[in-house]
């Protein structure tokens, strides 16, 4: 391991003991219920965004995990299962790049049956190939994150020189295998994309699928962040607006991170993730298991707990959903409203790690 690669021990930490959960309705210290579990099922990835995984700090020395500690497609599906036992509502694969993942179609076959709605994240490189698979195993939807639609623009922020034609490429095939609305993820930054946030929403008006435009993120310890390079979802809005009238939509279910805009004249509608500039810290309730199986109880974490070892220790589910049960209750976290010019200095877990 090289010492530009963050050591997973110094991410995580073991689970202890934890009290009989009693089957009261879960929330933290904040009154904040749990309802969403993202699942990142690897940390690899075949783009290297300059958010997300720079290629400076993830270089061909970079040591990801071996096969062997990653969890299992099973191991995922029992901590699945006890989540939405205690509540969990949507699951949302993530990765890295989940579709790198061999055969993930038999992990969203194990998955849907659960009864949460299920999702998944995709960088859309292998959309082409895998879009029908996925949508027959039981995945009931899909978001795409494609951060430009010119193809220069495209290829410099995925820093794997990547055409965006094959990104639109794949969401065709996704429409095609009877996902009718997927959702589009525009990462935001200034002087890099900023100045194709109109054009953007363009493309996308009355297709029938959202657009989202995120503010970039300070998300680990390795894109070099900086505030003068976020552009504030009011501005987003502000831009767009002025060539088609918004007006303000009612969030689909509470804690929802995007706040959603739709078009006056009726073409369908976008919406806005402002953690950076509108923090909604006091509506989060997701839920992070990493690749190898430690748990995160918010994105902008620096340590975990190690779900793994109770699973591969023999630890029955009662013992496993009541450690999950007191991280829950125990968690505090509101990193977005509490940020100031020096916590992005901060050493965080990355975000190829636990998922976005």
């Amino acid at each position: 391991m090289t010492d530009k690669v963050i050591p997973i021990t110094a991410v995580t930490r073991s689970a202890g003991p934890a009290p009989r959960y009693d089957g009261s309705p879960l929330v933290d210290t904040l009154g904040r219920p749990m309802r969403d579990l993202r699942i990142s099922v690897t940390d690899r990835c075949n783009f290297r965004c300059i958010y997300c995984m720079p290629k400076e700090v993830f270089d061909a020395d970079y040591k990801f995990l071996p096969h062997a500690s990653i969890l299992s497609f099973e191991e995922i599906t029992r901590l699945a299962r006890l989540f939405v036992n205690l509540g969990v509502k949507k699951i949302r694969l993530t990765g890295g790049e989940p579709m790198l993942r061999k055969d993930l179609h038999k992990l969203v076959a194990m998955l849907s049956p659960l009864g949460a709605d299920l999702t998944l994240t995709t960088n859309g490189s292998t959309l082409v190939k895998h879009a029908r698979a996925l949508k027959e195993a039981g995945l009931d939807r899909l978001t795409v994150s494609l951060d430009s639609l010119d193809d220069a623009t495209f290829r410099a922020m995925n820093d794997a020189d990547f055409p965006v034609e094959k990104v639109l490429d794949g969401i065709a095939a996704a429409e095609e295998a009877g996902f009718r609305q997927v959702k589009v993820n525009m990462v935001v930054k200034r002087g890099i994309n900023d100045h194709q946030v109109v054009e953007t929403a363009r493309h996308w008006r009355d297709s029938g699928h959202i657009v989202r435009f995120i503010e970039y993120m300070d998300v680990g310890s390795t894109n070099g962040w900086r505030m003068d390079e976020v552009v504030p979802s009011a501005e987003i809005v502000r831009r767009i607006s002025e060539a088609w009238p918004l007006e303000p939509a009612e969030a689909n279910y509470a804690g929802e991170v995007a706040e959603r805009w739709r078009y006056k004249d009726g073409a369908g509608e976008i919406g806005v993730i402002s953690s950076v500039t509108q923090a909604f810290c006091r509506d989060c309730n997701r839920m992070r298991l990493s690749t190898e199986g430690s748990l995160y109880t918010c994105l902008f974490a620096h340590q975990g707990h190690d779900l793994k070892a109770l699973v591969r220790g023999g630890a029955s589910d009662d013992a496993i959903r009541d450690q999950v049960a007191a991280v829950w209750r125990q968690r505090d976290d509101r990193y977005s409203e509490i940020r100031t010019q020096a916590t992005p200095g901060q050493k965080r877990v990355e975000m190829s790690y636990i998922g976005g």
